[in-house]
């Protein structure tokens, strides 16, 4: 009989454990409005939803590969040389997309311009890989790496999707708010409207979702 309890406990232990994660990249410990990750490119490309929205691809692409990757070679690498393996690792599949936009996305790599190639030291790609590929077993590391890159294109996609809508009266370049009555707000498509709008998004999820206070015992 209790072995039959424990037998039917570890598959739900199993699933658990997948939320988790997930839950982490997405929202608990996500990589912006948590970790305060991957906050330059936030800033540079979400004066758009389309360049975000690319953006956000990138990194979600990079992270779950990369993660992957390592994962699966986690035994293989000495411990000395492991930055180096993270970084030949990360920089093959940031190469793989930047080429893939040059050839089927010209317009849209000439706007994100060095950003693509920047994923290669983006915080994110590099601490899931350090902190969680080469300590667990590919298919999490894999889910743990698109998680936190969804939660990171979550975030620039409603950014941008203010800062396009209220700056521009558009979006996806479609106009929303006709200029007959709208007077657009050119500072949010500015630099400082994107560290406004940015702000208070971190000040919004922290109020809504509080992170526990260490006081607390």
């Amino acid at each position: 009989m209790s072995s039959s309890v424990a037998q039917s406990a570890r598959p739900a232990a199993g699933r658990g454990k997948w939320k988790s994660v997930a839950r982490d990249g997405l929202l608990s410990a996500n990589p912006i409005t948590r970790q305060i990750l991957g906050i330059c490119s936030s800033l540079a490309v979400t004066n758009r939803v389309d360049k975000a929205l690319v953006m956000g691809l990138a990194v979600t692409f990079v992270t779950g590969l990369s993660n992957l990757f390592l994962s699966m070679l986690r035994k293989a690498i000495p411990s000395r040389t492991r930055m180096i393996a993270e970084m030949a690792v990360v920089s093959t599949f940031v190469i793989v997309f930047d080429l893939f936009l040059k050839g089927f996305a010209w317009d849209i790599s000439k706007q994100l311009g060095p950003y693509v190639a920047l994923i290669i030291t983006n915080c994110i790609v590099m601490g899931r890989a350090e902190a969680y590929a080469l300590q667990n077993p590919p298919l999490l590391s894999l889910l743990d790496g698109l998680a936190n890159g969804a939660g990171y294109a979550m975030m620039l996609l409603i950014v941008g999707i203010f800062r396009e809508l209220v700056g521009s009266g558009s979006i996806l370049g479609f106009t929303i708010l006709s200029p007959a009555w709208y007077e657009r707000n050119l500072l949010l498509v500015l630099a400082p409207g994107a560290f406004f709008t940015l702000g208070a998004l971190l000040w919004i999820f922290n109020t809504i979702s509080p992170l526990p206070s260490e006081d607390k015992k």
